[in-house]
């Protein structure tokens, strides 16, 4: 085959492909035209697969001339496409059935961790929390230094954390914006940090990014209990108010006294029994965990230069998905990344 060969192929498949393409009535026809002409095993590949049997001088020219055939055909099918939109085409009568219901709108809705994480928001600002959000890319500073959590303390090694650089990480809670806060505003104040978080674990239970929620309220004379009553406050505005709760002592280094959160269990109704069979969620217990907090560690108030002689006050966390999972009675949390519009369907803002 000579270069002048592969060229009047080249015309002869436009050529062909142009009066075909005159000849379709159907928007729905385009698609079976197209492959013919210029899908994988269509005309112009098999042609263009003969490239290396032209001369070696050749073969660019011929290269070129394919390629501008290619984009002669696309520009011609867009613009029958074009045409048949625009004009309307030929409706084929036979499959019209003018007695079927119309076809209604999906109507979407907002995802249950956002769902969640609204009324989260909500429950805190009704008691006089404001929401702060802040950058998802911290420096060590902000992560860990500020919080009480240095270099070498073995608390970094609970975090999973993803570096950027060795002071640039993505953020592992929301607490950072904690320190944010009290750095540019005086106390008394009381914040919610609801925002992304990142670490460096996948399982069945976890997941390399999810959300967080941090808490965080100063004043004079503010104690523990305090937190217990804002805490039992919040779990039985989410839950029902017939939630018991229990603080167990734990450790956090920006925190002293912690403790974590358990809730009676919202599947077992703290039984520890589904029916005859133990419940799996909270293991026969009939508690959950759901959160960790304490009091703000005096070290901490001295790297925002508050004096922790005059002020105190507590801080907590927790895991959106985790609450979600708890409200909504469910027991996979991939459920909520597979993006299954019939899973997400179920969710509706009241």
């Amino acid at each position: 085959m000579t270069g002048e060969d592969f060229a009047g192929r080249l015309e002869a498949i436009e050529r062909d492909f142009a009066r075909a393409l005159e000849r379709l009535e159907r928007e729905a026809d385009l698609e079976a035209l197209r492959v013919a002409y210029l899908g994988r095993k269509g005309s112009l590949a098999q042609l263009m697969s003969s490239l290396p049997e032209l001369p070696a001088e050749q073969r660019p020219a011929a290269g070129k001339r394919a390629n501008e055939c290619k984009k002669t055909l696309l520009d011609l099918l867009s613009a029958k496409q074009d045409a048949l939109q625009a004009g309307g085409q030929t409706a084929d009568r036979s499959r019209f059935d003018a007695t079927l219901p119309g076809r209604r709108d999906w109507i979407g809705s907002k995802h249950p961790v956002t769902l969640v994480l609204d009324e989260i928001c909500a429950a805190f600002t009704a008691i006089g929390f404001d929401v702060v959000t802040g950058p998802e890319i911290e420096n060590d500073f902000y992560n860990f230094e500020a919080l009480n959590i240095p270099r070498e303390h073995p608390a970094r090694d609970m975090q999973d954390t993803l570096y950027i650089s060795d002071s640039i990480v993505l953020r592992t809670h929301t607490s950072p914006l904690q320190i944010r806060t009290m750095e540019t505003s005086p106390p008394p104040l009381a914040v919610i940090a609801p925002g992304k978080v990142y670490r460096r674990d996948a399982d069945l239970t976890h997941t390399p990014m999810f959300h967080q929620i941090e808490g965080l309220l100063v004043d004079e004379e503010v104690s523990m209990a305090d937190l217990r009553g804002t805490l039992t406050y919040f779990v039985r505005t989410i839950f029902s108010k017939k939630t018991r709760v229990r603080f167990r002592p734990s450790y956090f280094p920006f925190t002293e006294p912690s403790a974590e959160v358990d809730i009676s269990c919202v599947i077992c109704r703290g039984t520890g029994f589904c029916g005859a069979d133990p419940c799996r969620v909270c293991k026969q217990t009939g508690w959950v965990e759901i959160l960790g907090c304490g009091m703000v560690d005096p070290a901490v108030f001295e790297k925002v230069d508050y004096d922790p002689e005059r002020w105190t006050g507590f801080a907590f966390g927790l895991g959106v998905e985790r609450v979600a999972m708890l409200k909504y009675c469910i027991d996979d949390l991939r459920l909520f990344f597979e993006n299954d519009v019939r899973f997400l369907n179920q969710f509706q803002a009241c």
